[in-house]
């Protein structure tokens, strides 16, 4: 079935897709293991990339052949012109973005354990989301899909509200990453909604199904999705029972670092192709799986097609 999932997906019309969130500067090293507190160790390889959940998405469904346009804030540091010149490359629309003068890049400094594949980040930010004002100016005509990072519950409430109100044919996705103050007041407008296992468990979850079945009645969402890592992930359409979709896990866990902004743009493409829920799911599944097998997001999909092939 996934196998002629992303097939289909592969094959069909290209969308615009707008993506609201922050970009960053990622430090990456990589360590043979996690070192104990007040550790000295020795990085195995040490690496610079443009991170961020919407914009790594972004990237993935610009692979796809989506067209793709990026709304966040940015930095005037040297910083921010190599994000911009990521960005580029993956051919990311980045004109809405808002310059914020005497500002640093956020950045996030990561430690990649080669024994298990898992990531430790530390995250430093000290810049302004984007707010309601600056996304007032930003064009929505001929737009396809929203998707929101869910962070600044306040202003991203009215920037959803701007979407349905203009927009109201468009699709519109909202990531629930981490427990932030004011965040049930989105849970009226996405209609779909992605959620994370940190997100779950930080409500008490430790079930997916559970989690969902709680989750559905207190949203107007038609779809909710849940990633499990490791145990694949979950998914309930509003009418319906929730449903475990197995995960498809590598050979061997190479690096677990934004699977699951890939699983976020797996789920958002196959829908915007018509997908039923239960094939988009098991296609970011399939493609959250395949990256943990690898460093990075460059060719990942192509790489996966060819895959298909074989």
């Amino acid at each position: 079935m996934s196998d002629a999932a992303l097939n289909h997906a592969l094959t069909t019309q290209r969308r615009i897709i707008l993506g609201v969130g922050i970009a960053t500067l990622d430090l990456i090293n990589e360590v043979d293991a996690y070192p104990a507190e007040d550790a000295e160790i020795r990085a195995l390889s040490h690496r610079r990339a443009r991170g961020g959940n919407v914009t790594n998405s972004l990237s993935l469904l610009a692979q796809f052949g989506h067209r793709c346009r990026w709304a966040g804030t940015l930095a005037d540091d040297p910083a921010s012109a190599s994000i911009l010149d990521d960005l580029a490359r993956h051919g990311i629309d980045t004109s809405h973005a808002v310059r914020i003068p005497n500002a640093v890049t956020p950045t996030s400094c990561i430690a990649l354990s080669r024994a298990t594949g898992s990531r430790t980040i530390v995250h430093y930010r000290d810049l302004p989301e984007l707010d309601a004002t600056a996304f007032a100016s930003i064009p929505l005509d001929g737009i396809d899909w929203v998707h929101f990072e869910g962070r600044n519950p306040t202003e991203t409430r009215r920037m959803i509200a701007r979407v349905l109100a203009e927009r109201p044919d468009a699709g519109l996705s909202l990531e629930l990453e981490k427990p932030r103050p004011g965040m049930a007041d989105l849970l009226h407008g996405p209609r779909v909604l992605l959620a994370s296992r940190a997100y779950a468990r930080a409500a008490g979850f430790t079930d997916p199904v559970a989690f969902l079945d709680d989750l559905m009645p207190r949203t107007s969402a038609t779809l909710c999705v849940v990633a499990w890592g490791a145990e694949g992930a979950c998914y309930l359409a509003r009418g319906g029972m929730s449903q475990l979709v197995a995960a498809s896990p590598p050979e061997r866990i190479v690096d677990t670092l934004g699977a699951g902004d890939c699983f976020n743009a797996g789920v958002i493409d196959g829908l915007l192709r018509g997908l039923p829920p239960g094939d988009a799911v098991e296609c970011a599944v399939r493609l959250a799986g395949y990256k943990c097998g690898r460093y990075g997001f460059a060719g990942l999909i192509e790489e996966v097609a060819r895959s298909s092939e074989t």
